[in-house]
């Protein structure tokens, strides 16, 4: 029986490239490029994408040979169901030619350069939101600015082009899980260009646009047995396929230079005046009960957070965080049901079709615990409110990255901070010793926070419950 063939790219024509978007993961291949084919197909323009990999061929590699094709897999618990994406134009991989991605980057037809690179993308400090101007791939790339290697090296770069050729700027848009992520942006993009060069800072600040947008849809990582089942589905293989849960929520700031975007509204985005509240709903009630399960569920020994929920311990456990610690914080974004959100997001959750590994979520996690968990605590030790159940998150994630599971098993920690963690957690024998040296890392904590008594003590009994009853046992006893 002959094998299946590859997945190739229809004959229909491409669309002109209006969009550079930097970092192609999964996500980016789930959540941008099929909104952005979608609102094509409803209302035209040419918003063709070029994608660039900052780092990597390995993208490249699946989606070159398939003509930068596609598999969008909606997995539904009532089945998967499949669409293939073609609006991808092309792929460089910016460490191969970086001046071929400034080229393309300084098109006058680009109006907007896009970003999905993880919170460590941008170089900053999380406890302060300024760029680090010592950060290696940001020294290299004000030494060596026709060469970069960061994402904010790049654009610098290519607004400078535009500037020097009398082109307008493009608009910077940010898909990342940041909060304020435009402003951030902004901000760390003019540090930037104040230290290259306070012209071009101001010329950017002026004329520039940065629009904050919060972007939600799980997506778990792709497996060899998804791309099996692929091609046992629909016949052809697809190496570069992504797996994505049903629901999609964009909420986009309409702040564009001179207006120039595709019509995202008309099919299911919110074009807004102000994300935040949107942003800091979605950050807290998704993206920091993700976390805490991530941690406290690869703790128990749980693979997905489908597998976590379905322990009704878990199940309960979040439930009373988001109505006690989470919900509380919250200011109320126009159109939205608070409570009706967090109980959609435990459907979400439950969905046994997405295998979205804890592992994975766990990744990174000292970049990510600033923004998903610990400014909650500080809105609730300001409003005197309980933190007891987002100080057994934390000290799920202290515990976690101590790099030893409950049955004494390495934990393989993806983090850029992970010597320097494990050395902290490994230079204390007791509890309390292991958390105090956690804490006094400024990368993570600010020293507000750190050395505020309630907080320290709630993160000390709970790092000690999961340390001498393990994991399950101490969510159980919090419900």
């Amino acid at each position: 029986m002959p094998a299946n063939p590859t997945l190739t790219r229809s004959n229909a024509p491409r669309p002109k490239v209006g969009i550079v978007h930097l970092g192609p993961g999964a996500f980016f291949r789930a959540f941008n490029a099929p909104f952005t084919a979608e609102a094509m197909a409803q209302s035209g323009g040419d918003w063709g994408i070029l994608t660039v990999s900052l780092r990597s061929p390995d993208i490249r590699d699946k989606l070159k040979p398939q003509g930068c094709a596609y598999t969008s897999v909606t997995l539904a618990p009532d089945g998967a169901k499949y669409a293939v994406v073609e609006v991808i134009d092309d792929i460089l991989v910016a460490p191969e030619n970086p001046r071929a991605v400034l080229d393309r980057m300084s098109d006058p037809a680009v109006k907007i350069v896009s970003l999905t690179v993880t919170e460590k993308g941008y170089c900053y400090n999380p406890a302060t939101g300024g760029l680090l101007l010592d950060h290696p791939d940001i020294a290299h790339d004000l030494a060596h600015p026709d060469a970069p290697k960061s994402a904010i090296g790049y654009i610098v770069q290519a607004l400078n082009l535009r500037r020097l050729a009398g082109t307008a700027p493009f608009t910077v848009m940010p898909c990342d899980n940041l909060p304020n992520n435009g402003p951030l942006t902004r901000a760390v993009v003019l540090d930037f260009a104040h230290a290259f060069d306070p012209d071009l800072a101001d010329w950017i600040a002026m004329h520039c646009r940065f629009p904050a947008t919060m972007v939600d849809r799980i997506t778990p990582a792709t497996t060899q047995a998804d791309i099996d089942a692929l091609a046992a589905a629909q016949g052809y293989v697809d190496n570069a396929c992504v797996m994505h849960e049903p629901f999609r929520q964009w909420v986009i700031a309409d702040d564009f230079v001179n207006g120039d975007r595709p019509d995202w509204g008309a099919v299911g985005a919110q074009l807004v005046s102000d994300v935040e509240p949107f942003e800091l709903m979605k950050l807290r009630c998704l993206n920091g009960t993700h976390s805490t399960l991530a941690y406290l569920g690869y703790l128990a020994g749980y693979e997905t957070i489908s597998e976590t929920v379905a322990d009704t311990a878990f199940a309960q456990f979040i439930n009373g965080l988001w109505a006690n610690e989470i919900i509380p914080t919250l200011p109320q974004p126009e159109g939205e049901d608070l409570p009706r959100y967090a109980a959609n997001l435990l459907t979400r959750y439950q969905n046994p079709a997405i295998r979205h590994r804890t592992w994975q979520i766990a990744m990174d996690g000292s970049q990510k615990l600033p923004q998903r968990l610990l400014g909650t605590v500080a809105d609730n030790l300001t409003a005197g409110r309980d933190i007891a159940g987002l100080a057994l998150a934390v000290a799920g994630w202290m515990r976690y990255v101590g790099g030893v599971d409950e049955n004494g098993a390495p934990i393989d920690v993806k983090d850029p901070l992970a010597a320097q963690l494990r050395a902290a957690y490994d230079s204390a024998e007791k509890p309390d010793g292991k958390v105090a040296a956690l804490l006094a890392m400024r990368d993570v904590f600010t020293a507000d926070l750190a050395e505020n008594p309630i907080f320290r003590a709630a993160v000390t009994v709970a790092f000690t419950q999961i340390s001498t009853t393990g994991a399950r046992a101490a969510v159980t006893g919090m419900i």
